[in-house]
C-alpha cells in the first residue's frame, strides 16, 4: 500500500504517520531524512542538493524527485510506503505524478488530515514541555492532554513536574502563518497539491480537529 499523507503542522500528521506506518509495516518516508542521508552518503544527487543548500536555496524538484524514486525503489518500500512532507506545493505535485506514472509506482491513498488554520495556530502555540520528559503530551489548547493544575501552578498532565516550558519556535507567531500560508494556499500551496490528487486517486480527509484514537480510527477504517 503506497500512501501519501498532507496535514498542517499542528494537525497530528507525524502521530497518525507513525500509527498507519506500523499497523501496515511499511517504512515512513521523510523528505528531510533522504536529503540528510544522500548528503552524509555523498550520492551524486546528494552532492548536488548540498551545493544548493550551502546557498541557502531550494533544492530544485529535478534533484528532489529522483532521490524519493530512488528511495521508493528500496527493499523496503517492496510492500509499500508512507510519504511525508512532500509534495508541497501544485507543481511539485504534478512533478511527482508524472515520474511516478514513468516509474509504474502507483499511488493507492492520499491521507488529508483537515484542521481549520487558526486550531492548528493555536495548537502548536499551546505545546508545553516537561522537564522530565519531553516526550509527555501537554497542550494547553487540547482538552485531553491540558496540563494539570497543582496548587494554583501548571505541572506536567503525565508525571507533575512543576517546570513547563514552550519552545521560541512554537511562540514565533510570523514563522507559523508562514509556514500555514504555503499549507493552506488552494492556488498553488499544499491544499492545491492536495486537490490535484482528488482527481487522480483515492483520498481519504479526516477531521483534524476530534480526539487523536477518533482521527486514528477513521483513518484505519477508510484504508481498506
Amino acid at each position: 500500500m503506497n500512501i501519501l499523507i498532507f496535514g498542517p503542522n499542528g494537525s497530528g500528521k507525524g502521530t497518525q504517520g507513525a500509527i498507519v506506518q506500523k499497523k501496515y509495516g511499511v517504512p515512513h518516508i521523510e523528505t528531510g531524512v533522504i536529503f540528510r542521508q544522500n548528503i552524509s552518503k555523498k550520492t551524486p544527487l546528494g552532492e548536488k542538493a548540498k551545493a544548493f543548500i550551502d546557498r541557502g536555496e531550494l533544492v530544485p524538484d529535478d534533484i528532489t524527485i529522483p532521490m524519493i524514486l530512488d528511495r521508493l525503489k528500496e527493499d523496503d518500500c517492496k510492500k509499500g510506503w508512507l510519504l511525508d512532507g512532500f509534495p508541497r506545493n501544485l507543481a511539485q505535485a504534478e512533478a511527482l505524478w508524472a515520474a511516478l506514472e514513468k516509474e509504474k509506482i502507483s499511488l493507492d491513498y492520499v491521507i488529508e488530515i483537515d484542521l481549520d488554520r487558526e486550531i492548528a495556530k493555536k495548537r502548536i502555540m499551546g505545546r508545553r514541555l516537561c522537564k522530565t520528559d519531553n516526550n509527555h503530551p501537554n497542550n494547553i489548547h487540547i482538552d485531553a492532554i491540558k496540563p494539570a493544575e497543582k496548587d494554583g501552578k501548571v505541572v506536567c498532565r503525565v508525571c507533575g513536574c512543576e517546570e513547563m516550558s514552550a519552545r521560541a519556535d512554537d511562540q514565533d507567531a510570523a514563522a507559523i502563518d508562514k509556514r500555514h500560508g504555503i499549507y493552506y494556499d488552494t492556488k498553488t500551496g499544499t491544499l492545491a497539491a492536495v486537490n490535484y490528487f482528488k482527481a487522480r486517486t483515492k483520498i481519504i480527509a479526516v477531521d483534524g480537529s476530534v480526539p487523536v484514537k477518533e482521527v486514528t480510527d477513521d483513518i484505519l477504517k477508510k484504508l481498506v
